[in-house]
């Protein structure tokens, strides 16, 4: 078993932050790039329900949910709302695509899900606001 500082907890620590600034950077990118109607569009096009509804959840679980994860701040949550888009990506738009991330298939969001299941479960690791939160009430 291994301690809070030890070299799991700091990988745990790299897999969050990268993470964390894919899905903020993507979140971002929605946010004041393409604008919620645009996304809203896509999700029409999609065949995702309520389009409108869904584009400001997902825009909001993207950019706000990698700021969290990108500060170690309520980790399991981000992760397990940053893993539900992702499965819901997956199932909507690149399952048909097939595997390979050219073809818009499922390679990349699989590989987030996962590493957000795996953040879901382990927690920040170090360098979080929860670690640093969890050293000083010990």
């Amino acid at each position: 078993m291994h301690n809070e500082s030890g070299s799991h907890a700091w990988a745990l620590t790299i897999l969050r932050v990268v993470v964390g600034i894919v899905f903020f950077v993507h979140g971002w990118q929605k946010v004041f790039g393409m604008g919620i109607h645009t996304v809203a569009g896509f999700f029409a096009h999609a065949g995702i329900p309520l389009p409108l509804v869904s584009a400001g959840v997902v825009m909001a679980v993207e950019f706000l949910g990698g700021a969290l994860l990108i500060l170690g701040v309520a980790t399991r949550l981000a992760a397990g709302l940053n893993a539900i888009d992702m499965l819901v990506a997956i199932l909507a738009v690149h399952l048909k695509n097939g595997f390979f991330s050219q073809n818009m298939g499922f390679e990349f969001p699989l590989t987030l899900l996962a590493a957000c299941l795996c953040l879901l479960q382990a927690g920040p690791g170090a360098a979080s606001a929860e670690w640093l939160f969890a050293r000083k009430m010990s």
